[in-house]
């Protein structure tokens, strides 16, 4: 998969839960921050309405240490 599909916030978050992350706390405006408590791995993903950008996908994938077919399955 070399082209990433376009995601909402939601969607994103669900597959974070389905990867073991939990919400941690808010961050500046409207970001959170999801830990995986077995990994130690922090990620932060921007509450916006619409897709997440692909570029900004591709950084909350990579700051969970997964492959992009492993957080999208």
């Amino acid at each position: 998969m070399s082209r990433l599909p376009a995601l909402k916030y939601h969607d994103i978050v669900g597959c974070l839960r389905r990867r073991g992350f939990e919400y941690l706390r808010p961050g500046k405006g409207s970001h959170e921050f999801w830990i995986n408590r077995r990994t130690r791995r922090i990620t932060m993903v921007a509450c916006h309405p619409g897709d997440i950008p692909r570029r900004t996908l591709r950084a909350i994938i990579a700051q969970t240490g997964l492959t992009p077919q492993q957080f999208l399955k």
